[in-house]
């Protein structure tokens, strides 16, 4: 994929996004651990609470004029690399704007914590949420969950397991989500240079954290959001993607199952963007417009509750 196939307002910035050579072990060892040195960034208008539970750093960003409506945020990085604080601005910001109390989870990361060390942190996170709803002044019922890349994936799988659990989720948020280790099983994308992520990346993000079994025939419950053959029940999902990055095949095949099993579902297609540019990108017009589309959708979803 040559950069004429990103939009021009972008190209720029494309061409400036750091490459990590994640096939290369000590600079994927270098970048993990590098991750927990991320410095936050406050919000105005916004608190942040940092705190430990069961062994899980937990970022608390409660804003100035609560609505009552909670949100527990993943963040991305291949499921090898990243860390809350580098979010610290997109959830302070959605918190200012809709009013949703956040919670955001530093989940451990692969290889070092294979699956389902990163899953059951983002539960352990999201049980903490809901057990502190009302000390927090939010109402159970309108509690949602969301992520962005390898996190928008682990938020798919959350949203899973908290139904089982029998747990109201009010709906998902999932921006560019990392869903099926099945596309990182087919080589054949290699080929394709996929900006900022790309199918080489895929594969050690998903090797790191399943082992060998990247592309079995089947999977552990919760791997893998997309290899849930069931998916009636979940809740009002929001997703976005882009046409001309890695997940696009997968994310959509995601969101037309959700429909066909009755979920309520709004996907939004942005055109000649790279992975996760929102993030890396944010001040852009293409960012700005995405961020208020996906924040005006998720308040307006919260003030209904679950259904």
């Amino acid at each position: 994929m040559d950069i004429s196939a990103v939009n021009p307002t972008l190209r720029t910035a494309t061409e400036k996004a750091p490459a990590v050579n994640l096939e290369n072990s000590v600079v994927r060892w270098l970048a993990g651990a590098a991750s927990p040195l991320i410095p936050g960034k406050r919000v105005a208008g916004v608190e942040r609470r940092t705190l430990r539970h069961d062994g899980v750093k937990l970022r608390v960003y409660i804003p100035a004029r609560p609505s009552g409506a909670g949100l527990l945020w993943i963040h991305g990085g291949g499921l090898v690399l990243g860390a809350a604080a580098m979010d610290d601005v997109h959830c302070g910001e959605t918190a200012r704007d809709t009013g949703t109390t956040i919670v955001s989870v530093d989940y451990r990361l692969a290889p070092r914590h294979p699956f389902p060390a990163a899953i059951d942190d983002c539960f352990i996170g999201w049980q903490w949420l809901r057990a502190h709803a009302e000390v927090l002044g939010l109402d159970g019922e309108r509690l949602a969950i969301g992520g962005q890349s390898a996190g928008g994936g682990l938020a798919a799988s959350l949203v899973q397991r908290a139904i089982d659990a029998g747990d109201a989720v009010a709906a998902q948020w999932l921006f560019c989500p990392m869903l099926d280790d099945r596309t990182a099983a087919e080589r054949d994308h290699d080929a394709v240079n996929h900006f900022i992520w790309s199918n080489r990346s895929n594969l050690v993000g998903w090797r790191s954290y399943l082992g060998t079994a990247v592309g079995a025939e089947s999977l552990p419950p919760y791997a893998a959001a997309a290899r849930r053959e069931e998916l009636a029940g979940m809740p009002p999902t929001w997703i976005y993607t882009s046409d001309i990055e890695l997940f696009h095949d997968e994310d959509i095949e995601y969101a037309n199952r959700l429909s066909a099993a009755g979920t309520d579902v709004t996907v939004e297609v942005v055109n000649a963007a790279p992975h996760g540019f929102e993030a890396w990108a944010s001040d852009s017009p293409m960012a700005r417009d995405l961020l208020a589309t996906a924040r005006d959708w998720l308040r307006e979803r919260l003030e209904r509750g679950a259904a």
